[in-house]
């Protein structure tokens, strides 16, 4: 009885008679309170070592700590970091390996199930649902973040900070999608994905992709619609704050083998700049890591285009980052923290990739633990303890607060939203059991997928045939069945309620603060040095006389998401 209380209260707590006294306070999900009525009076005890190791911290050191964010695409837990399973799978991560060793690894990283919801997650500290960022985007998208979120660099921007977006974006075409637009002082970035390596004359000449670079193609006498194609889209920008985006380089396959490299050399001169001004930097590098064409020069012996890939473009660099930032005397008060964005590209990937699901089941796209249960670590000299392996659960939203919470800014994070992110400074500096979040909402798209509550997990969504009865064997115990194979029902029935009233407080909540609906517009405006094709983008592309109905008026419509999609459980 008494956990039912408290579940009562707490979310009782949140809708009136304490509503008031919440108004100036960081608006958490249901769940945080549920935790917080009955761990509140020890996290505040904590909380008061915390804030005085931070102060003599940033007195010794004269500046609050610095903060590198590098997260790469697609990646299943262990490949990386544990060197045992990187030898099975034929490369090897040296430098993400002295991570781990001087560090701390994650073994309960979760994000969300694709790229651009992922990335919204850690830009904004929300559910990708909630701002409707679930649908990954292609050439050309007429879809992005809003401008009225309040990103992290945007949090940290108001706290001093200088920051900095290199690599991937992944977060829409329009203006106001733009980092540069979105708090960011600098930036070099890819609005799209790495599909934008295969389309051109080199995909198109090695059928990488096909019909789509036409003058390569002989004639289609049947052709009738010159407005099928995508054409005029941008592979990179770069940026500064409160100027117009540039495009920088072509939109080829040599363009796009430039941009992680170039994106190195600008991330290590950001730092070296902000390290001589002896000012608190935040620099975010999301690699490419891997174009699609496989090339002939191999250099691992699993010879994918993952495996290459990232030896070279990411686990490299990390090396690069913590030597320089030894030399320059500033890694005692920086904070760097590496991870994949989601699980591996284990359906339909492009010849060659070399992705596969390791421990868990799934990969990108799924709700299963293989889609979102990701290779993480931490490394800060002198603050976080070497060699740790964490059990804790943290999810990428809770980045957002904590590297708030780190830089002194909480009160740069708006609370007339939910946002989901969870301050685990705790986690960070003490280690091992020093967690504040026990669950995980999985999103599908815009459908609750699972709920994940300590060892315990449920599919909302569920294959079972008796579902439809309310009681489908949905229920998994995680370690027992890392590959969810073995649903359970009659030895799990006690958990039905709890899962129950988990989902009931999240859908209540919801209703004071709903989702917001997608925000639609041209692409790719707001481009100084835009092509002719660019331009074309938010123009009619025919007479506007002789149709009956406006062509630009679908860049509004949001097209549906298929609530009856197959959610692909990874079988």
């Amino acid at each position: 009885m008494l956990h039912r209380l408290t579940a009562l209260l707490a979310f009782s707590a949140l809708s009136c008679t304490n509503a008031a006294a919440r108004d100036k306070e960081v608006v958490h999900d249901a769940e945080y309170y549920v935790l917080e009525a009955q761990n509140g009076e020890r996290w505040a005890v904590e909380d008061g070592k915390l804030d005085q190791k931070l102060e003599e911290l940033s007195e010794k050191n004269g500046a609050p700590p610095n903060i590198i964010h590098i997260m790469w695409d697609d990646t299943s837990f262990g490949d990386v970091g544990i060197p045992a399973i990187s030898k099975i799978r034929g490369f090897e991560s040296p430098n993400i390996d002295r991570m781990a060793r001087e560090g701390v690894l994650f073994t309960r990283m979760y994000t969300e199930v694709g790229c651009t919801p992922s990335r919204s997650a850690v830009m904004t500290g929300r559910l990708a649902v909630r701002s409707a960022t679930y649908d990954i985007g292609f050439p050309i998208h007429n879809e992005g973040l809003n401008r009225k979120e309040v990103t992290m660099a945007e949090v940290l921007s108001e706290a001093g900070y200088s920051t900095a977006f290199y690599g991937k974006w992944h977060l829409g075409d329009i203006e106001e999608s733009y980092p540069h637009n979105q708090g960011f002082d600098e930036t070099l970035f890819t609005p799209y994905n790495q599909v934008t390596s295969i389309q051109n004359a080199t995909g198109e000449g090695a059928n990488a992709v096909l019909g789509l670079v036409e003058e390569m193609l002989p004639p289609d006498p049947y052709k009738l619609d010159d407005t099928m194609l995508p054409t005029g889209w941008v592979q990179a920008i770069e940026g500064e704050k409160g100027e117009p985006g540039r495009e920088w380089k072509k939109p080829d396959l040599e363009g796009f083998l430039e941009i992680d490299p170039e994106c190195h050399r600008r991330t290590l001169a950001f730092i070296e700049k902000n390290a001589e001004a002896k000012k608190p930097f935040y620099v975010a590098y999301w690699p490419n890591m891997t174009d699609f064409i496989p090339n002939p020069k191999k250099v691992t012996q699993s010879r994918s285009l993952y495996a290459d890939g990232f030896t070279q473009n990411v686990d490299a660099f990390i090396g690069k980052v913590m030597d320089r930032l030894r030399e320059l005397g500033i890694a005692e008060n920086t904070i760097l923290v590496t991870m994949a964005d989601n699980g591996p590209m284990a359906h339909n990937p492009p010849p060659g990739l070399g992705m596969t699901e390791t421990i868990f089941r799934g990969g990108k796209g799924d709700f299963l633990e293989g889609g979102v249960r990701v290779p993480a670590f931490a490394w800060w000299p002198g603050t976080i303890e070497g060699g740790q392996i964490v059990g804790d659960i943290i999810h990428e939203s809770d980045l957002y607060t904590t590297f708030a919470r780190l830089a002194g800014a909480k009160k740069q994070i708006p609370t007339d939203r939910i946002v989901d992110g969870i301050d685990q400074t705790a986690l960070f500096i003490n280690g091992d059991t020093h967690g504040r979040r026990d669950s995980v909402f999985i999103y599908a798209g815009p459908r609750l997928g699972a709920i994940v509550k300590g060892n315990f997990k449920k599919h909302v969504i569920s294959s079972d045939p008796t579902a439809g009865s309310g009681i489908a064997a949905s229920y998994y115990f995680l370690l027992h069945d890392t590959r969810e194979k073995s649903p359970m029902l009659v030895n799990t029935l006690h958990l039905k309620g709890a899962f129950n009233r988990m989902q009931a407080r999240h859908e209540l909540w919801k209703e004071k603060y709903p989702d917001w609906p997608a925000t639609r517009g041209p692409a790719l405006t707001g481009i100084a040095n835009a092509r002719p094709e660019t331009k074309a983008l938010s123009k009619p592309p025919v007479n506007m006389k002789d149709l009956p109905f406006d062509p630009l008026q679908y860049i509004k419509y949001d097209p549906p998401f298929d609530p009856n999609a197959d959610p692909d459980l990874g079988d």
